[in-house]
């Protein structure tokens, strides 16, 4: 009787816990109370959190890749999508199916504001490479700082697939952290007078613009950096069943059921990746801190350019408008408009910042499209 106990005891997942593992579920947990308690990307933060505690309890296999006859896990199968590079483009068709690029249209010179941002993500792989890591690894790292998480797993998938789970995790992290990042970075860069500029409001932009915009933004974009057209194809698709306005079917499918099947296998197969073995290491520590530096360095130099060009159109343009540079859409612009709204109760800034803004998510992908050609 006491032999079969302890055989059932052995064969429990509190028998093989490990430190490490039990490490990777307070983790988890940390996560989930950032996402039900603060609800800071809880789309994403509690399909992530679950897949780290499914894969680092002990025994499950849920990763586990098929061996002859037997089948593999259940995550195993759902994470080709990630690895594949599958998710993140039909992500973002959802994403282009509810973004406006109509503030952008209408203020075409806030292009520059996201375009800047993204020097965040080259900084960082030079970064990257000082540590020692593998110039593809340092593509892949580096990416964090467009604050996008699809791009970061498109490319993470793409260069360096071992990194995935570090990197996925830093990438939704700090843009669930934006309104907490920015701030003390803004300030320190802005003053007061700055922070109270209203800017004049948006010319309204055409049917044909919105059409001609997804159009010719694919074929450009894709002509000088083919590597770009998964990610910003599928954005402009998107886009274009939104704005054509003749296909309601295929818009809410897009808005609704596909981006959020797709949402929840992301997330759980990239929380499937963090198991401790995997993340508890000295290279994951070092993507943290990496990703804070890129996001700052994005934030920085888009509230720079902001700076600049309030100074050159003589006090037009809202410098805070320029920290809505990296893509974390809407999180960033929402920041601006509530650093304006503190700085002067009736300053409404989102939809100036909504174009920087949805310039920074072209940005990602240009940028992604850019290391993969170099990289890959």
């Amino acid at each position: 009787m006491e032999l079969a106990l302890d055989n059932f005891l052995q064969s429990t997942g509190f028998a093989n816990l490990t430190w490490q593992q039990l490490i990777m579920l307070v983790v988890a947990g940390v996560l989930l109370f950032l996402a039900i308690n603060k609800k800071y990307e809880p789309l994403l933060l509690i399909p992530i959190s679950f897949g780290i505690i499914m894969v680092n309890l002990p025994l499950g296999g849920l990763m586990a890749p098929p061996q002859g006859e037997e089948v593999g896990g259940l995550l195993y199968y759902l994470y080709q999508g990630t690895s594949l590079g599958i998710y993140p483009p039909l992500i973002f068709i959802g994403v282009g199916a509810w973004t406006d690029f109509a503030p952008l249209l209408a203020n075409p010179k806030t292009m520059l504001l996201g375009a800047a941002a993204q020097f965040g993500i080259f900084t960082t792989i030079l970064g990257a490479l000082a540590l020692g890591f593998e110039p593809f690894q340092a593509g892949a790292i580096g990416t964090i700082g467009g604050a996008d998480g699809p791009t970061a797993i498109f490319t993470a998938a793409n260069l360096a697939p071992e990194l995935l789970g570090p990197i996925a995790v830093a990438a939704y992290s700090y843009m669930a952290l934006v309104p907490v990042i920015q701030p003390p970075i803004i300030r320190l860069l802005t003053n007061n007078t700055e922070r109270k500029v209203r800017m004049a409001q948006l010319r309204e932009v055409s049917k044909k613009e919105k059409i001609i915009f997804p159009i010719a933004v694919t074929i450009l974009t894709g002509l000088l950096i083919p590597a770009s057209i998964p990610l910003i194809g599928s954005l402009m698709f998107g886009n274009l069943l939104k704005e054509s306005g003749v296909v309601d079917r295929l818009l809410q499918t897009a808005r609704d059921s596909l981006v959020n099947i797709v949402t929840i296998f992301l997330g759980l197969t990239v929380g499937a990746t963090a198991t401790a073995e995997n993340f508890l290491i000295w290279e994951t520590i070092q993507i943290i801190l990496l990703g804070l530096f890129a996001f700052s360095v994005g934030t920085f130099a888009g509230v720079l350019l902001g700076k600049i060009m309030y100074q050159l159109t003589g006090g037009k343009i809202n410098p805070l408008i320029g920290s809505a540079g990296v893509s974390a859409v809407p999180m960033a612009a929402r920041v601006s408009q509530r650093m304006g709204l503190e700085a002067d109760g009736d300053n409404h800034l989102l939809m100036h910042a909504m174009g920087p803004n949805v310039a920074g998510v072209i940005g990602s992908a240009v940028a992604a499209g850019v290391i993969l050609s170099h990289f890959g």
